[in-house]
């Protein structure tokens, strides 16, 4: 299995004409076959690691699998790499009894590159599905000091872009035990930033269930509409990016109730949809 992260050597050169020769780190990127029940479903590009918390994540995405229950196992089957070993990149999800299988319709027949998660889908229309939360109707309220520090704080926990400088991040931020603020309860780090939310969306899955009341998921790049769907299906209220959203997630957060906050960088924010929810400071 492909490590994470993976060393090169590179030639640094300057614009004063300086040359050297030093060792770089490299995100890891490598295909990860999903499949259900043993079919094939479709294929990522993904850093390794939490593969099975990525495959469960993205099934839910995709109306596949509505709660950890829904999977009776999951594994790795057998794939042979070039160097003759097992590569680990074939995850195979077995659906739970009375769970029916998704419908051929959704299959992706082209591989899913790191930065479109939504490529091959066999038609818009499946992609915009209903889900069984309703964000709408979520009463988080959240001061804006507090939404406004979670850029620095998914930051400071992303050790493979310490690294590497070359991966997206995702992080759920829930309500503290003590109610004051926002505790980080998963981060997850992928060349894919869609492969990041799926990895936090399949953590939940497991550890704390649907939905995620109350809570903020907050990304490193923009918010699509991907990533808009991904947050509404696990019932999270705020999708938080430190860019721009396009404006098919806008119009997709409106419909579902969901609060998309873009350029969060700190010092300021912009507000897009469901403002009452941001607390601003009085004065």
């Amino acid at each position: 299995m492909a490590r994470v992260t993976q060393r090169r050597r590179v030639r640094r050169l300057t614009a004063e004409g300086a040359v050297r020769e030093r060792a770089d780190v490299l995100a890891g990127e490598e295909p990860l076959e999903v499949r259900v029940d043993g079919r094939s479903f479709s294929v990522t590009m993904r850093t390794p690691g939490h593969d099975f918390d990525l495959a469960v994540g993205f099934l839910h995405g995709e109306g596949v699998v509505t709660s950890w229950d829904d999977v009776a196992a999951i594994d790795y089957r057998s794939g042979i790499g070039a160097d003759g070993l097992r590569d680990y990149n074939i995850v195979d999800v077995r659906l739970a009894e009375g769970v029916a299988p998704p419908d051929p319709s959704l299959e992706r027949h082209v591989y899913t590159s790191s930065s479109c998660g939504v490529c091959g889908t066999a038609s818009i229309e499946s992609v915009r599905r209903n889900g069984i939360h309703d964000p709408g109707a979520d009463g988080a309220r959240l001061r804006l000091a507090d939404l406004l520090a979670l850029p620095d704080r998914l930051r400071e926990a992303q050790a493979v872009f310490d690294r590497t400088g070359g991966v997206h991040a995702a992080g759920l931020f829930v309500p503290a035990d003590d109610g004051e603020g926002l505790g980080l309860a998963c981060l997850r780090e992928d060349v894919g930033r869609h492969n990041a939310v799926d990895k936090v969306v399949g953590w939940a899955l497991r550890e704390r269930g649907m939905p995620l009341a109350g809570s903020v998921l907050q990304v490193s790049g923009r918010a699509s509409f991907e990533l808009v769907q991904k947050a509404a299906l696990a019932g999270v209220p705020v999708l938080s990016a430190v860019s721009a959203p396009s404006s098919l997630a806008v119009d997709l957060a409106d419909e579902v109730g969901l609060t998309v906050i873009g350029f969060n960088r700190g010092q300021s924010l912009n507000v897009y949809t469901r403002g009452e929810r941001v607390l601003a400071p009085e004065g």
